[in-house]
C-alpha cells in the first residue's frame, strides 16, 4: 500500500509539472490579445483593450458587476476581445490594506513563509480568507530590507476571476497600489491565475494527442508497478525479516549471555544525552542570545529564543562537531515591543557521545 500511494502521488506531481510546462511553452509562442480592468471609484469597472498586431482596439466599455456578469451586457466585440485574452485588473487603494515590512537581508529567500505566517497579524483577514502580494525588496540600513506589502480580501478578487473565467479568458492577474516608506506608489500583483488548462483550444491538438498518449502510457506502468511491485515488496519484506532473525541467532551464539549488555552498552553511546546537548548548545550560542525553549526529540535539538543576528546561529551552529544540518523550522519574527529577533532553530544531533573503551 505506502508503494501504490507513493506512485500515485508522483503520478499526480507529474500530470501538474507536464500541464503547468506545456501552457508555458504554449503562452510562448501563442500571442494573446491583453484587456485592461481598472476599478472606477463607483465600484464600475472601465476595460481597454490593448492593440495587438492582428486585432484593433475597440472603444473602452465600463460596467459592474451583477452576479458575477458585467452589466449592462457587453457588445458582441468585447466578447470576442475576452475570449482568450488575458485580463488585468488594476484595484483602488480604497480596500487595500498596504503595509511596509522590514526583514534581516539573509531573509531574502523566505519572504514567502515569513509573510504568509503573519497575513493575519498584518490584515483583517487569515492567509486563506485574503489575497496578498508585495513588491521587490529594497536594502535598507543596518543589514536589513523592506518591502512593499498589499492585501485585500479574497470575496473582493472571486467574482473577478469568476467573470473572466465565464468570459473565456486563458489567465487573469489582479494588482494593486501599495506605498513604500518613502512614499511612492508600485502595483503590487495579488494574483496571477490561468484559467486555461491542457484542454484549452489554443493548446495544438497533437500537443493534446501526445500528452494523453503518454497518460495513457504512464497509467500502463503505473498498474505493471501496483501488481508486480506488491508482489516484490512482500517477497522483499519476507527477506528482510529471515536475515534479521539469522543475525540475531549468529550475535547469541557469537556472544552468548553477554549480547544483551553489548545492546545496551551500544545504545548508552549512540544516544545523545540531554545534558551533553545543553552544554553543548550554551557553548555554541553567544552571550546576546536568550533561549526561551529546547526540545530534543530522537536524534532533533529544536531552540527558540531572542538573538540579535538569527541568520548567524545556522553558520554557529554548523560548525560545533556536535550539530549538523541546522536549519530555521519557522519564521524569524520581531514583535513591536522587542529590540531582538524571535528565532526557531532545530538541527541534527550527532549521534555518538560516547567512548568507544
Amino acid at each position: 500500500m505506502a508503494i501504490l500511494a507513493e506512485a500515485r502521488h508522483w503520478f499526480e506531481q507529474w500530470i501538474a509539472a507536464v500541464a503547468t510546462s506545456v501552457d508555458g511553452v504554449a503562452g510562448r509562442f501563442i500571442r494573446r490579445r491583453s484587456v485592461e480592468l481598472d476599478e472606477n471609484g463607483d465600484g464600475s469597472f472601465t476595460a481597454r483593450l490593448v492593440a495587438a498586431k492582428d486585432s484593433s482596439p475597440a472603444a473602452p466599455v465600463s460596467f459592474r458587476l451583477d452576479h458575477d456578469a458585467p452589466q449592462p451586457a457587453l457588445p458582441a466585440e468585447w466578447k470576442t476581445a475576452f475570449d482568450g485574452s488575458r485580463i488585468e485588473v488594476r484595484l483602488r487603494s480604497d480596500h487595500i490594506v498596504s503595509r511596509v515590512l522590514d526583514f534581516p537581508s539573509q531573509a531574502g529567500g523566505f519572504l514567502d513563509g515569513m509573510i504568509r505566517a503573519q497575513v493575519d497579524r498584518l490584515t483583517p483577514w487569515t492567509a486563506a480568507d485574503a489575497v496578498f502580494g508585495w513588491g521587490a525588496p529594497q536594502p535598507i540600513a543596518n543589514d536589513r530590507i523592506e518591502v512593499a506589502f498589499g492585501a485585500t480580501a479574497a470575496a473582493k478578487v472571486d467574482p473577478l476571476v469568476r467573470m473572466a473565467r465565464q468570459l473565456g479568458a486563458a489567465s487573469v492577474a489582479v494588482s494593486a497600489p501599495a506605498v513604500g516608506s518613502d512614499g511612492v506608489s508600485q502595483q503590487v500583483t495579488l494574483l496571477d491565475r490561468s484559467l486555461r488548462g491542457l484542454a484549452g483550444p489554443q493548446v495544438p491538438r497533437l500537443l493534446r494527442i501526445g500528452l494523453i498518449s503518454t497518460a495513457a502510457a504512464a497509467a500502463v506502468s503505473l498498474l505493471l508497478n501496483v501488481y508486480l511491485g506488491g508482489w516484490l515488496q512482500s517477497e522483499q519484506e519476507d527477506l528482510q525479516h529471515r536475515i534479521s532473525q539469522r543475525r540475531a541467532a549468529l550475535r547469541l551464539d557469537a556472544n552468548g549471555d553477554s549480547s544483551g549488555l553489548g545492546l545496551l552498552a551500544k545504545r548508552k553511546q549512540t544516544t545523545p544525552s540531554s545534558v551533553m546537548v545543553l552544554e553543548a548548545v550554551s557553548r555554541v550560542l553567544p552571550d546576546t542570545t536568550y533561549v526561551t525553549e529546547l526540545r530534543i526529540e530522537n536524534n532533533k535539538v529544536q531552540v527558540v529564543g531572542l538573538t540579535q543576528d538569527a541568520p548567524s546561529l545556522i553558520r554557529l551552529l554548523e560548525q560545533s562537531p556536535q550539530f549538523t544540518r541546522a536549519t530555521f523550522f519557522a519564521p524569524t519574527t520581531r514583535a513591536a515591543n522587542e529590540t531582538a529577533e524571535r528565532f526557531h532553530v532545530e538541527a541534527n544531533i550527532s549521534a555518538y557521545f560516547g567512548s568507544g573503551s
